[in-house]
């Protein structure tokens, strides 16, 4: 039985929650709490499973209520919102950095045509975000991303660097804040394109790259067909397209079927950048649900490349690092906290 404290202003709300996540009998709201200082004592006395975490309440706002039990008793939480995430992006942003592992929009009433699919999809999100370890963050957080923002000076490399043409990272549940991680120990004059697949939900990759890119030194933005890559910029792949590259240094957007339930898939990214650059590539797999990438993985190993996983204690999730490891596609296993460095030390800048 997974047990589940929902966090939110209105008990209407707090009730349909509730009546959504019952209707599975695997689930259990164990408490309910009208606002963030609420949650932070129920979350230390019961200790639930997972946490859905309105963010706009009164007293104590949700976005500090997740900062508070990050720091002091780790819980997954996955916000659940009416607020128009499109107009206010900044919020999810904030959220997701903060530590929430999930976010999803509240439509209007059970008479919205998205009602049903956002039921299933706030259980299946439960359900599997049950199982994901998180780690304790720092209240202060804002600080130490600022200082770590200033770093822009290259790291001596341990060994001779490596004629790196390409950057290729792949991540889901919990990539957000593990890409921040990365992009954000880069030097700003990086001299490498750097190509990406999160797996997100539908909607929200301009404000992926939005935060990014603003929180960053390197220029983030969503990939276009026809692209062409330039030193130091990060192109992430739009929603529900493959993004593939060429030899000639541009990108490709595909609507192919989806791979192993996935599109954007990492694989697919992968097995592109295997075949335009082979032995000129870095790839990365960082933390995330299933086993996305494992295979694109082994085909850049195998055509000489460099490749990185997350390690295990600092995942969200140890799906994708462990699958592309139990496949041997794997050359180096990294702490979050190392791959930027790992990457400077192998790239000619």
């Amino acid at each position: 039985m997974i047990k589940i404290l929902v966090v939110d202003d209105s008990a209407v709300l707090r009730q349909s929650t509730k009546f959504i996540l019952e209707s599975d009998p695997e689930l259990k709201v164990i408490a309910e709490a009208a606002n963030g200082a609420e949650a932070i004592a129920l979350t230390a006395r019961l200790r639930p499973d997972v946490i859905t975490m309105d963010l706009r309440m009164p007293k104590m706002d949700g976005l500090d209520a997740i900062r508070e039990i990050m720091a002091d008793t780790p819980v997954p939480i996955v916000v659940v919102t009416g607020v128009d995430l499109d107009r206010e992006m900044g919020l999810s942003k904030q959220a997701t950095q903060l530590g929430a592992v999930s976010i999803l929009q509240r439509p209007e009433g059970v008479a919205s045509p998205d009602y049903k699919p956002f039921a299933l999809k706030l259980i299946r999100q439960i359900k599997a975000m049950s199982s994901v370890k998180v780690i304790h963050r720092a209240r202060t957080l804002g600080a130490n991303l600022a200082a770590r923002m200033n770093v822009s000076e290259p790291i001596v490399p341990n060994r001779a660097p490596q004629k790196t043409q390409i950057i290729a990272i792949g991540s889901s549940t919990g990539g957000p804040a593990a890409l921040h991680k990365v992009l954000s120990a880069m030097p700003k004059q990086f001299a490498i394109p750097i190509v990406i697949v999160q797996h997100i939900s539908f909607g929200f990759v301009e404000g992926l790259a939005s935060w990014l890119n603003d929180a960053c030194p390197l220029q983030v933005q969503v990939a276009k067909p026809g692209d062409r890559f330039e030193p130091g910029k990060v192109y992430l792949a739009p929603d529900d397209r493959h993004l593939l590259v060429d030899r000639f240094n541009r990108i490709n957007l595909s609507d192919a079927p989806s791979l192993e339930g996935h599109r954007p898939s990492v694989t697919i990214l992968f097995q592109s950048v295997a075949q335009a650059f082979g032995a000129n590539a870095l790839a990365v797999i960082l933390t995330g649900m299933g086993s996305d990438g494992a295979r694109g993985m082994k085909v850049l190993r195998q055509t000489g490349a460099i490749t990185l996983a997350q390690d295990q204690a600092s995942c969200v999730v140890f799906g994708m690092p462990k699958e592309a490891i139990a496949l041997g596609a794997i050359q180096h296993i990294v702490p979050l906290d190392q791959i930027a460095q790992k990457i400077r030390e192998w790239v000619v800048a």
